[in-house]
């Protein structure tokens, strides 16, 4: 019979295992966000949002950072996977994505970003349309006084704007809980294509997501902190988090090959 361990359990796992490692993962944090802080820094003093070819070119690069997030993701998937089996590790783990199929990296978030913009359609064209009410024939932002014609306007697009939040928000926590073990089970299983990884992932999270849900669910109050820290606590929180998600994905493994066995 199989024993899936509890939250709290893979909590103090993943606490146990991140003694000792905290810097190389911080590390590992400061140099991407800083990486694609730049780069969209870049873009958004380039682009202006407010035309619709800016629009476009804004989530056109959106998608292409979220593509090249691909490797990236798969180095810090390595990079757990590595302090959870308690083997040495280092800050250069986190482009080990670059190394190990990156093609194959790069077509499963691909895949996932696809779903995602294409939930996140209905948020844009009418985000795109809210900018237009609050700019100025300059094409420069206006101050925060709106006028009661404005406010007239852009009420009409509030509910519509929530709905598609809300569709956007469900589809990306759907995503996000069938494809968890994706990058994982890349270096798991090398020899795997895209494909059979996301669909490994789909049949790996078959009955378990309500139990990643509560997870993610759990870190709330923490992440709450973390903000209220001004950010500085996330860069303990974050790891927790994804240390976590490494211990109940290795808990997945061992109880499904003890089931198979």
């Amino acid at each position: 019979m199989n024993r899936f361990k509890s939250s709290a359990e893979l909590k103090a796992s993943a606490r146990e295992h991140l003694l000792g490692h905290y810097g190389t993962v911080i590390g590992a944090y400061l140099i991407m966000g800083a990486l694609f802080g730049v780069i969209t820094l870049f873009i958004g003093v380039l682009i202006n949002p407010t035309t619709v070819i800016g629009t476009i070119m804004i989530y056109a690069f959106s998608f292409l950072l979220s593509i090249l997030m691909g490797p990236f993701t798969s180095g810090i998937s390595y990079l757990y996977l590595k302090i959870s089996c308690e083997r040495p590790v280092s800050v250069s783990d986190l482009f080990y994505g670059f190394q190990l199929c990156p093609d194959k990296a790069v077509i499963i978030e691909v895949w996932i970003a696809l779903i995602s913009y294409a939930a996140m359609l209905p948020q844009i064209i009418i985000s795109y349309q809210m900018n237009k009410i609050v700019v100025n024939q300059n094409n420069a932002l206006i101050m925060p006084i709106l006028t009661d014609s404005q406010i007239s306007q852009l009420s009409k697009f509030m509910l519509p704007y929530a709905l598609s939040l809300i569709l956007s928000g469900v589809v990306t926590v759907a995503l996000g809980l069938i494809y968890a073990q994706a990058f994982y089970l890349l270096h798991d299983f090398p020899q795997y294509s895209a494909r059979e990884l996301l669909q490994k992932s789909r049949r790996l999270m078959m009955h378990h997501k309500g139990r990643l849900f509560y997870l993610w669910v759990s870190f709330l109050p923490l992440l709450l902190l973390g903000l209220l820290s001004g950010g500085l606590a996330l860069l303990w929180i974050l790891p927790y988090m994804t240390a976590t998600e490494t211990e109940f994905f290795l808990d997945l493994i061992r109880n499904n090959t003890e089931a198979a066995s």
